[in-house]
């Protein structure tokens, strides 16, 4: 079974695909530190570290496969210019465009399969067609591909699908017209997820400021300002530290002023819960501040090594050349190599 994989991050997918018995034929990532991360974990005939939006680029991608069997495409172009969560947004039709070579490739690859995911706003984004008109997403694929593909497209959360996360997703999922299945046989039962308990109940508490778990150097969390703890201490699941008396809200010093933070997310500052399914991760999951981020039991962020557990991250997954013999460095060494990876670790864990 032959799957190629475009905009693949640090390939965690594909260590699952591997499991399976898939063969990778193509890994296409712009970012060289994800690359570099998929190179320790699998084998693939072809890493293109390149920009997807580069005519030349796609050109050689054909040139390469041009007498591949391909079962299986897959295409996870970026999000932030659709997501609802970016306040920062400009004019991103460049960007979100990116999904038009993906369907360019799909219809000259002709994969049994196509899979393309990204945020639930996905199919209603405007982007620009082959034909250089402006349209939903949705109809971009439908005008491109219904002639040879049964599409079908839904709005899930992957948590009711094995996910250890609640993840909201657009899946699109089209199948060769000539195979004897549709996209919905594609398709697993709706079950529970697991709770956050079930996941992370087992890995060790850490309480000191800083604390890095001795027997595995992935389960730490960084230090924070000390005066923050108290936002938090008290916290019971569920609980933001704005819904504090206003002498333990978080705030920041202006001028020799002490200023109240605004309350501009709902989850921020918020100890999540055990019995529930982990919340979403979010880029920013190494401080405080950042959203479904605080421990339900500790006054911390989550771990680098409970993160990958609530992304369903296998624990033998490499992030460095060096994980097979950090854990026995010296307390100095493992701080300094924490803070050379740390933050690149959470944000490609995504």
């Amino acid at each position: 079974m032959n799957y190629v994989t475009l905009f693949s991050g640090a390939g965690i997918g594909c260590n699952d695909l591997k499991k399976l018995g898939f063969n990778c034929l193509l890994s296409a990532e712009i970012d060289k530190k994800r690359i570099e991360i998929q190179r320790l974990n699998k084998d693939c005939k072809y890493f293109i570290n390149d920009d997807l939006d580069k005519k030349e680029v796609i050109e050689d991608i054909l040139d390469k496969l041009k007498y591949e069997h391909i079962d299986i495409l897959i295409a996870t172009p970026p999000c932030q210019g659709m997501s609802v969560a970016n306040h920062k947004k400009k004019d991103e039709l460049k960007r979100n465009s990116l999904i038009v070579n993906s369907i360019y490739l799909t219809k000259k690859l002709k994969p049994n399969i196509f899979i393309f995911e990204n945020v639930a706003t996905f199919l209603k984004t405007i982007c620009t067609d082959l034909d250089g008109v402006n349209k939903p997403i949705g109809e971009t694929i439908k005008v491109n591909l219904e002639k040879e593909y049964l599409i079908y497209s839904k709005v899930i959360n992957f948590k009711n699908y094995g996910s250890h996360s609640s993840r909201t997703r657009t899946l699109v999922i089209g199948v060769k017209k000539e195979l004897h299945f549709t996209p919905l046989d594609i398709f697993l039962e709706i079950k529970d997820g697991k709770t956050l308990k079930e996941i992370i109940g087992d890995l060790k508490s850490l309480n000191i400021m800083g604390e890095i778990d001795e027997n595995d150097i992935y389960h730490f969390f960084r230090e924070y300002k000390g005066y923050m703890r108290e936002w938090i201490k008290d916290l019971k699941e569920g609980e933001s530290a704005f819904d504090n008396p206003d002498d333990k809200k978080p705030y920041q010093i202006k001028n020799g002023k002490k200023i109240l933070n605004k309350n501009k997310n709902g989850d921020k500052y918020k100890r999540q819960f055990w019995n529930k399914v982990a919340p979403c991760i979010h880029t920013r999951n190494d401080i405080l501040a950042s959203q479904n981020t605080i421990h339900p039991r500790d006054d911390r962020v989550f771990s680098i090594r409970e993160l990958m557990r609530m992304m369903n991250i296998d624990e033998d997954f490499k992030w460095t050349k060096e994980d097979e013999f950090v854990n026995n460095y010296s307390m100095d060494e493992k701080k300094k190599f924490l803070k050379k990876y740390e933050l690149t670790i959470r944000k490609l864990s995504l």
